[in-house]
C-alpha cells in the first residue's frame, strides 16, 4: 500500500506519557512497534497498512491540525489550549482513562485570605488600585484567561513559565500560576495550593482526528474505524464485569425468575439460562447462569445471585465490549462526511 493510503497515527515520542500511551494501546491490541528510540516512525501490529508518527505531546495537536497526520493522542489540556478553533480538528474520545490531571490555580500558602476564586478576583482588584496587574505564571494562556475572565478575574497578566512554573511565586515573577497537577505534591513541595474554584480543566489523555485528510481517503478511514472501534470497545469493557454462577432450579425459566426479580442487577438486558449436565447423578437440575452489570454493582449482583441460591460464582472482565456500532466512529463518520460535502464545487 502506498503512502497515501496509510493513516498516519500520531504518538508522545518520549518519557512516561510514551510508556503509558504504548502500555494503553497494547491492551486495547493495537501494539506498537518502534525500531529504536531514535527511529520516528513505527508500525501497529494490528493495522499494518498505518504509520506511527513519533512526536513531542505538544506537537501532536499541531501536526493532527495540519494534516501531517490523521488521527494522534495527546492531552486533553493541549488540544483545548490549542486545537478547538481549528476546523479540521475533532476529539474523538476525550478522555482514554490515562494520564489523567487538573490544570489549577495555586496561590502561596501564605495567603491565608485567599481561599477561592473569588478572593483572587477582590486580589487582583486591590493590586489594580495600587497601580499593577495579578501576575499568573502559566503555560496555558488560553484556558486560563477564559477561566480568569469568567469567574471575574479581570486584572491580570500573564508571565511566561520560566524553568518549573512552581517557582514563580518564590523567584519574584509571579504572583500565582496555574499548572497541571495529578497529586498535588509538587504544589505542597513548593509551598502552594489550589483554590476552591479554581480547576481550570479535567485532562486526559485524548483521541484527536483530521476531518480534512480523512475525508479524502476512503482507505484510512477503514483504517481509523479499526483504531477507534478497538479502542473504544477496550474502554467500554473496564466498565462491566460478566458474573456466571451454577443455580438450582425446576426450569430455565424459574431460574431466570428468580434473577429477574432485581431487574436493577439481571444484567444488561437479562440473564443467560443454560442447562448444566452434571458428571454426577443428582437429585437436582442446575443451570448455568450468566449476566453482565456495570462494575460498581459487582458485590451487589453477586448478593443477588446468592439470595437466588447460586454457587460457583465467577467475575470477569472482558476483553473488549461491541456494541451494535461505534458511536465515536460513527460521529467521526458523519463529520468527515460533512467536511467532504463542503470540499463539493458548488456549480
Amino acid at each position: 500500500m502506498s503512502n497515501d493510503l496509510a493513516l498516519r497515527v500520531a504518538l508522545t515520542s518520549k518519557g512516561a506519557y510514551e510508556a503509558s500511551t504504548a502500555r494503553f494501546l497494547e491492551g486495547a491490541g493495537l501494539d506498537v512497534w518502534r525500531p529504536n528510540p531514535r527511529q520516528y516512525i513505527g508500525r501497529l501490529s494490528a493495522i499494518p497498512e498505518a504509520e506511527v508518527l513519533f512526536q513531542r505531546t505538544e506537537d501532536i495537536v499541531h501536526k493532527v491540525g495540519d494534516g501531517s497526520a490523521d488521527l494522534g493522542i495527546t492531552g486533553f489540556d493541549i488540544v483545548s489550549e490549542l486545537g478547538l478553533d481549528n476546523p479540521d480538528l475533532m476529539v474523538v474520545l476525550p478522555d482514554l482513562a490515562f494520564r489523567r490531571c487538573q490544570l489549577v490555580i495555586a496561590v502561596p500558602e501564605t495567603w491565608l485570605d485567599v481561599t477561592t476564586v473569588d478572593d483572587l478576583a477582590e486580589l487582583s482588584i486591590q493590586f489594580k488600585r495600587e497601580g499593577r496587574p495579578l501576575r499568573v505564571a502559566t503555560k496555558f494562556s488560553n484556558l486560563v484567561s477564559a477561566h480568569l475572565y469568567r469567574n471575574g478575574v479581570n486584572y491580570f497578566s500573564l508571565t511566561a513559565a520560566h524553568g518549573a512554573l512552581e517557582a514563580a511565586p518564590a523567584m519574584g515573577y509571579a504572583d500565582v500560576i496555574a499548572d497541571l497537577t495529578e497529586t498535588g505534591v509538587t504544589l505542597r513541595d513548593n509551598h502552594l495550593r489550589p483554590i476552591d474554584g479554581g480547576v481550570v480543566l479535567q485532562a486526559q489523555a485524548c483521541l484527536i482526528a483530521n476531518l480534512r485528510t480523512l475525508s479524502a481517503s476512503p482507505e484510512r478511514m477503514v483504517q481509523a474505524r479499526t483504531f477507534i472501534e478497538m479502542i473504544e470497545a477496550k474502554l467500554r469493557s473496564r466498565r462491566v464485569r460478566t458474573i456466571t454462577a451454577n443455580v438450582a432450579g425446576e426450569s430455565p425459566e424459574q431460574v431466570a425468575q428468580r434473577i429477574l426479580s432485581n431487574v436493577d442487577l439481571a444484567g444488561e438486558t437479562g440473564p443467560t439460562v443454560a442447562r448444566v449436565y452434571p458428571k454426577f447423578a443428582s437429585e437436582k437440575a442446575w443451570y448455568s447462569v450468566s449476566i453482565i452489570v456495570a462494575s460498581e454493582h459487582t458485590l451487589a449482583a453477586v448478593d443477588h445471585l446468592r439470595t437466588a441460591g447460586s454457587s460457583g460464582i465467577t467475575v470477569s472482565m472482558p476483553d473488549y465490549m461491541f456494541e451494535t456500532r461505534s458511536e465515536a466512529f460513527a460521529a467521526l463518520a458523519a463529520a468527515v462526511a460533512g467536511r467532504a460535502r463542503k470540499e463539493q464545487p458548488t456549480w
